[in-house]
């Protein structure tokens, strides 16, 4: 069965195929993906990584986890599922009606 990595720390210029190019060195790399931003394109930094066994899977934990990767440390381990966020939550509420908040730049 396919296990699922989460690959963090990535240098922004990696794209899919280098992603499976690296890791395929671990073995068989089922799928590479690395995540971009929906508005701009551009890489968040973290991808996943499926490889074909477990054993292939913790092959790439113990080869990469830590390690170098086009000049940054990256952080590799197994995926946990995607938690379901609540409608509406979190985002960018600044307040709505009657300002902010923050501090009072005169109180410095």
């Amino acid at each position: 069965m396919a296990k699922k990595l989460y690959v963090g720390g990535l240098p922004y210029s990696t794209t899919d195929d280098r992603l499976r190019e690296v890791f395929s060195a671990a073995g068989a790399v089922e799928s590479a993906s690395v995540i971009v931003d929906r508005m701009s394109g551009r890489s968040k930094g973290f991808g996943f990584v499926e490889m074909t066994s477990d054993e292939e899977a913790q092959t790439a934990i113990d080869m990469f986890n830590g390690k170098d990767m086009d000049g940054r440390t990256i952080t590799v381990n197994e995926a946990r599922p995607r938690e379901e966020r609540p409608r509406g939550a979190g985002g960018f509420n600044r307040g709505g009606r009657g300002g902010g908040g923050g501090y009072n730049r005169d109180d410095r």
